[in-house]
């Protein structure tokens, strides 16, 4: 089969992860695939054997995905997503692939929707039409009015041959964060959590022993690493490492590095999952690519959901971790040096965490549903 993957991050690095995870998976079943990425570039990401073609790239401003900027932080205009949905569907023209697959759409990205939807429609007019499915993780952010969520049915109803949710239903339904009708629960696919391998050990034992703290690729975890940085001044007995992401993450380090903490800073790191191994607990907040190599390290972990701007997906996943043993779960309004300390050495106190039997194939299971709606084709 050949494959075209279309993704755009416009915060955090996890919707690419994702996206490169399952293209990874396509790779190995001996698929021809690419990725076309609509964020920032994510170098920190392993994108190493995969096709990416970049369109020109946007990011949201803050936690507002209604106000796009470009990489000059300027407001995209008119012509900017003009040359980004041209590039988007010369990418579907000249692969003429027999799976289409778009990730988060159209359950989020709205403000993309018309590149979208133009994609959707030069699909659809193709000589051979390419099965089209959506790609979700395990919880999405709740439509705020029933018009979104009826919205995303139509679309669905109209263009989509399946949605595959990244999730074990063992776990976390969609229905958890999401209104599903009937014809949305005819459509969907349970494929199991969308992880790479689990990462195993680090050759020289990097983070032995270590709180790792981590907040992703973005901008936004200035307040996490701000109250970790007191919090390893309070407890000298054991190292800290603060792994600063984000295009900036070097001008960051050097903001930081004022405080004069004992904690040690560097940018975001590409062994941090083998890292998890031999930490002694791990800070962050609570996405999915997060979460789910937690849980595959079993590490003892202190999540502090992202909740800025009425974000609510990374506190339902953490609730719904938070029964694990090791897990403990503080509130950003509740984020103090004193709870986290406190918090930190409970996680390390716990009994280890099993995990729990869930099913960590998503990537895998995508690419055999993929097969199967394309009955074999290529």
């Amino acid at each position: 089969m050949k494959v075209l993957i279309a993704v755009t991050h416009l915060l955090g690095t996890g919707h690419l992860a994702r996206a490169l995870t399952l293209a990874r998976a396509f790779l190995a079943a001996d698929h021809k695939v690419q990725v076309v990425t609509g964020g920032f570039p994510a170098p920190h990401l392993n994108a190493e054997g995969i096709e990416l073609i970049q369109l020109p790239p946007l990011r949201s401003d803050g936690v507002n995905f209604t106000r796009l900027l470009t990489e000059d932080g300027l407001p995209a205009n008119a012509d900017y997503f003009s040359r980004r949905q041209s590039a988007l569907c010369a990418a579907l023209q000249d692969l003429q692939p027999d799976v289409l697959l778009t990730e988060l759409y159209p359950f989020g990205r709205r403000s993309l929707r018309k590149e979208f939807l133009a994609l959707l429609d030069a699909a659809c007019a193709m000589k051979q039409r390419p099965v089209v499915l959506s790609s979700i993780r395990d919880i999405l952010a709740p439509p705020s009015n029933p018009e979104k969520a009826a919205k995303a049915d139509a679309i669905i109803g109209q263009y989509y041959d399946a949605v595959l949710v990244h999730s074990d239903p063992g776990a976390t339904r969609l229905e958890t964060s999401w209104p599903v009708s009937s014809m949305l629960a005819e459509k969907l696919r349970y494929t199991g959590y969308v992880a790479p391998a689990a990462a195993g050990p680090h050759p020289i034992a990097a983070g032995k022993g270590e709180v790792l703290v981590s907040a992703g690729g973005g901008s936004v975890g200035t307040p996490l690493y701000l109250c970790a940085l007191e919090a390893a001044r309070r407890m000298p007995d054991t190292p800290w490492r603060l792994l600063i992401g984000g295009a900036d993450s070097r001008e960051r380090i050097a903001e930081f590095s004022q405080a004069g903490s004992p904690a040690l800073l560097e940018p975001a790191r590409k062994d941090f999952r083998q890292m998890l191994s031999h930490a002694a607990a791990s800070v962050s907040m609570c996405g999915y690519n997060t979460a789910l190599d937690l849980l595959q390290a079993g590490t003892p972990a202190v999540l502090i959901p992202f909740d800025a701007g009425n974000e609510t997906e990374q506190g339902l996943r953490a609730a719904s971790l938070s029964p694990l043993n090791g897990i403990q779960v503080i509130k950003t309004e509740q984020l103090n040096p004193e709870r986290l300390c406190a918090a930190v050495k409970a996680a390390m106190q716990a009994p280890p965490r099993l995990s729990g039997g869930f099913r960590f194939d998503g990537a895998a299971r995508s690419v055999e549903i993929a097969a199967e709606l394309t009955g074999g084709r290529g």
